[in-house]
């Protein structure tokens, strides 16, 4: 029998997911609604294709989801949605670097303060939930300078081998980009609450994500957002060189983490953990386009562009802290994870996977 989260005294309610009809929330609402869970989706709606995702949620789980239409901004929705809630998911966020650095401000104010009105909403609503809190690698900034990687192959590498197994947690944060400053800020508010407001909190610093009901752009998912230029005959967009690493976690793999998170929050609360792929699912853009040519039978097209403010050459994480603390591990190896995807992405733009991968 799959774990629930823990009740404590004078709790009750469903799981509350802000940003919950973006990819990864639609993926942890359809797991735990599927474990019989009453799930409560808090979302503006402001991103393509989200309503499609919580159409497609209503449908599959009508007696298990339902949904409250709001921002993260809105004190008193926030307030409102918080209320009772069983435990809180809050992935809501500006995901975008470009976005941040062209608008600073609405970066901010979503990020930052948008947690703190999470924050403040558990605190004196529900300060028995349990709440994770999706952050991000960005926070430890572009790590470090360029002449510590190496061109290797089809992707850039590290020149010391101490840093094969990724980066910890014990790594310094050094906030780069609007992006990065606004997510660290929120990162380290969760954690502070747990300390001074005795929540039970916990933080997930992510990497790439990839796999169903995710459109992805040129900032953020850039694993779908190939896979479906690619589907749709479009260009593809390489900022930088298409060496740089990111190590990629399937979402199924990434929502096993959240669940974990909450049922085994008494582990975790007050503690940030790195989670991503690790380095057995290492994966460059350039090997990306390698692998949809494989797929798709012809070469994507590929336009070259500047560098990105806070772009990292390498980054993979090290998950052992998370691992060890949970018995979590990544399962999905990236060629099965890939041809998933593939998959979803030719039924949902249309035509027929290649034979290869059917």
């Amino acid at each position: 029998m799959t774990e629930a989260i823990p009740i404590r005294p004078g709790q009750g309610g469903g799981i509350l997911i802000t940003g919950g009809a973006g990819f990864l929330g639609t993926n942890i609402a359809d797991k735990f609604a599927s474990l019989g869970e009453e799930v409560v989706i808090f979302d503006n709606l402001s991103r393509a294709h989200v309503r499609e995702n919580l159409a497609w949620l209503t449908s599959r789980h009508p007696t298990k989801v339902s949904s409250i239409i709001g921002d993260v901004r809105d004190v008193a929705a926030v307030m409102q949605a918080v209320r009772g809630a069983r435990a809180v998911i809050h992935l809501a966020a500006q995901v975008a670097v470009t976005t941040s650095v062209a608008d600073p401000v609405s970066d901010f104010e979503i990020n930052a303060r948008g947690t703190l009105n999470v924050l403040e909403a558990v605190r004196k609503a529900a300060p028995e939930a349990p709440l994770l809190f999706a952050s991000t690698n960005k926070v430890y900034g572009k790590l470090h300078g360029d002449d510590a990687f190496v061109r290797q192959g089809s992707r850039y590498v590290p020149r010391d081998p101490a840093l094969a197994c990724g980066f910890a947690e014990d790594t310094p944060l050094q906030l780069y980009s609007p992006y990065g400053c606004s997510k660290g800020c929120a990162d380290q508010y969760v954690l502070d609450y747990g300390r001074v407001y005795g929540l039970r909190t916990a933080v997930l610093r992510m990497s790439c994500l990839y796999g169903p009901h995710q459109y992805g752009s040129e900032d953020q998912g850039w694993v779908a957002h190939f896979l479906i230029r690619a589907r749709k005959g479009e260009p593809i967009a390489i900022y930088g060189d298409g060496y740089q690493v990111r190590d990629v976690l399937y979402v199924d793999d990434a929502v096993e983490a959240y669940r974990l998170g909450l049922t085994q929050m008494d582990r975790v609360a007050g503690q940030a953990f790195n989670l991503g792929g690790g380095p057995g699912n290492v994966l460059s853009l350039n090997e990306l386009l390698a692998h949809i040519e494989e797929m798709d039978g012809e070469k994507p097209q590929v336009s070259m562009h500047d560098w990105r403010p806070g772009d990292q050459l390498w980054y993979v994480s090290d998950t052992g802290a998370f691992s060890q603390a949970t018995g979590w591990r990544a399962d999905v190896a990236v060629n099965d994870g890939l041809e998933r995807l593939y998959r979803w992405v030719g039924d949902r733009f249309g035509g027929q996977p290649n034979e290869a991968v059917a």
